[in-house]
């Protein structure tokens, strides 16, 4: 559950508690303890002859946040300003949030801590930066080291990181390795630029971390694929900066 209130402007699930013939009243799903009124104006476009008719209790809606007064508790909502493609989208958000917090109670089961207990350490910080706790474990399912380099860390994270892993099939995954590479020769700098030049396409970039280490990220369909084109690449790195002069090394972490 979310903190707070909603944004004006913001898409949000809602179950319709109470049927007026001037409006609706609906508690909102992602907000503890938060309800919001639906103006029968609000309701659908055109004149409305009977409310019932478009909206009825116990009902799932998608609604746009149009006001909201924290010191008075009331949040405005709107019905007829969703159109279908933006009701789509919020409703899959809203499942992939439930999905996100029965995969919290996972981590919370490991970790044998009480839900409650990893909101407060890590989950409502991981809402805070990705925007929702689904897209925190899909990241961290995409790329391994995201929480990471995000400046998340705790034993937490490995126990996040591997259940994102095992629960959440991403579109694609990201992993990455370091190159360190050092050599003598005045125009060493252009040397190790050659290098890596020689192995970036567009599944694998590099990064320069800070003398001699260059980060090696590789973006691939699963983790087999990438760990087999990283490799690849650092051999191939190394290999040429051999026969430049210098001397290397590959560290899949720091």
């Amino acid at each position: 559950m979310k903190k707070g209130y909603p944004e004006v402007g913001e898409f949000v699930i809602g179950t319709v508690k109470t049927v007026k013939p001037y409006g609706a009243f609906v508690t909102l799903d992602e907000y503890e303890g938060k309800e919001g009124f639906i103006h029968i104006g609000e309701i659908a476009t055109g004149w409305i002859k009977y409310i019932r008719d478009h909206v009825r209790e116990g009902q799932k809606v998608v609604c746009k946040v149009l006001r909201v007064d924290p010191e008075r508790g009331h949040i405005d909502l709107s019905l007829k300003r969703v159109n279908e493609h933006q009701r789509r989208e919020k409703i899959q958000e809203w499942k992939n949030e439930r999905k996100a917090q029965k995969l919290l109670e996972i981590v919370a089961q490991r970790l044998g801590k009480k839900v409650e207990e990893c909101y407060e350490e890590f989950a409502y910080e991981l809402m805070g930066k990705y925007g929702g706790l689904y897209p925190a474990f899909e990241e961290a399912a995409i790329n391994e080291d995201a929480l990471e380099d995000e400046g998340f860390k705790g034993d937490w994270a490995k126990v996040f990181v591997n259940v994102a892993k095992e629960n959440i099939v991403p579109p694609y995954v990201k992993i990455s390795g370091y190159l360190e590479l050092s050599t003598s020769a005045p125009d060493g700098i252009e040397k190790i630029k050659k290098v890596l030049e020689k192995i970036e396409d567009e599944d694998v970039t590099v990064t320069y971390v800070g003398a001699p280490r260059y980060r090696v990220m590789v973006k691939a369909e699963d983790y087999k694929t990438a760990e087999e084109i990283l490799q690849r690449a650092a051999k191939k790195a190394l290999e040429l900066f051999k026969k430049m002069g210098g001397e290397g090394e590959f560290h899949r972490r720091l």
